[in-house]
């Protein structure tokens, strides 16, 4: 019980600080100022004998001390805040949590090493078997396409443009009479003049049928 003890004259004052190396975690006692070490409890299990919680209070623990020699005591440490003794707690608990979950991990590890390994290789003589029926049917689809019309050379000919235009898309102009200038009188000369003969119809088809392909 630590109404028990002189709480308000204790036999030193401190830090608390706690450290691990590898499973086993140290409570350390340390000067406040110059951080030189009081004492140091080793704590392998929690809960367990190196730490204790009293009965009467949740700020103070009984840790077990060591000096490395073999020399043990009890000793009776308290927290001022509540807070501080909570955290205290926690550090303790995460710790052999996280030693929990490592020899976990190494116990499946080995279970996985020394069990039957699974061979997926193929055995001798033995097959498999491949279902490509659907593979068949969308290729048999795709032949059923209507080819278009092909023309000379193998080229793919079009329908010709709406209104009969040239490839160029320009309409030749139609012919018209000479036109009398203004102030100049129409004589036979200028009615003799030869007139331009038609423009020969442009073969639109003409470029495509003279394609060697």
């Amino acid at each position: 019980r630590a109404a028990e003890w002189q709480l308000d004259q204790p036999a030193w004052s401190g830090r608390l600080r706690i450290t691990a190396k590898g499973s086993t975690a140290f409570i350390k006692l340390e000067d406040k100022t110059s951080g030189e070490l009081f004492a140091q409890a080793p704590v392998e299990q929690f809960p367990g004998i190196a730490v204790e919680g009293v009965t009467d209070s949740s700020r103070y623990f009984v840790i077990r001390i060591e000096d490395g020699n073999g020399r043990r005591a009890f000793i009776g440490v308290g927290f001022v805040d509540r807070g501080d003794a909570f955290d205290f707690n926690v550090a303790l608990q995460d710790h052999f949590k996280w030693v929990r979950q490592q020899s976990e991990l190494a116990q499946q590890a080995q279970d996985l090493e020394q069990g039957p390994k699974l061979d997926l290789g193929f055995k001798e003589g033995q097959t498999i078997k491949l279902n490509i029926a659907n593979m068949k049917k969308k290729e048999g689809g795709t032949g059923s396409t209507r080819p278009r019309p092909a023309g000379p050379g193998g080229l793919s000919l079009l329908p010709p443009p709406p209104g009969g235009k040239s490839s160029s898309g320009e309409r030749p102009a139609p012919l018209s009479t000479p036109a009398q200038l203004p102030g100049t009188p129409i004589t036979d000369s200028l009615l003799s003049w030869p007139q331009p003969t038609a423009a020969p119809a442009v073969d639109v088809w003409g470029d495509f049928a003279k394609a060697s392909g």
